[in-house]
């Protein structure tokens, strides 16, 4: 418990640095509201995630192999990657306090998880084929999905039933905020087990 306080302080500390020790230059955000530039993860190629959607579907895509997240990093990535869904839930999220919340996830990354997430080129399509496994439909607006984990296991029955208890996710024009929304869920729900 005191590691995760002590992680939390760091955090704090480091948005309110990186919000006052600025040149006075703003950030510009990219075509998908992120201005996080990562050395290792880039976002050139047809249909790149977004470096925060690379993180995390790569971070699920790591299990089982020998650079899974160990429980020592679980444990420091789980506050961060919680800081990450309340910016985002809260609508308030400043630019600075998720690049430094997105600097802090990839420097408890080791090199070749880095490498690892690079090496799977995340695009569009997979967090599409990710989503379809997880029971999510990717819509135009109205699209219907679940929460966290949605779809294992459930029959179409439940599964449109939990769908309709969580409001539904939809990928809204042109693009795939819900199912981003379910993908951090997922990857703090995977944290929490480690």
């Amino acid at each position: 418990m005191r590691a995760r306080r002590s992680i939390l302080v760091m955090v704090l500390v480091t948005v309110v640095l990186a919000a006052c020790g600025g040149s006075g230059a703003t950030a510009v955000p990219a075509a998908n509201g992120e201005t996080y530039v990562s050395a290792v993860l880039g976002t050139g190629y047809e249909g790149a995630l977004s470096v925060r959607n690379q993180l995390a579907l790569g971070i699920l895509g790591l299990q089982g192999s020998a650079n899974e997240v160990t429980e020592e990093q679980a444990a420091a990535l789980l506050p961060l990657w919680q800081g990450l869904r309340g910016t985002t839930r809260s609508g308030a999220s400043a630019f600075a306090e998720v690049d430094a919340l997105l600097s802090q996830i990839e420097e408890t990354l080791t090199p070749a998880q880095l490498e690892a997430v690079a090496g799977m080129q995340l695009t569009q399509d997979r967090l599409g084929e990710w989503a379809s496994i997880q029971g999510i439909t990717l819509g135009t607006g109205s699209g219907v999905g679940g929460g966290m984990g949605a779809g294992r296991g459930l029959s179409d029955e439940e599964r449109a039933t939990r769908q309709a208890e969580n409001g539904g996710v939809g990928a809204g024009a042109g693009g795939a905020g819900g199912v981003s929304t379910v993908l951090l869920d997922e990857v703090i729900s995977y944290l929490e087990g480690r």
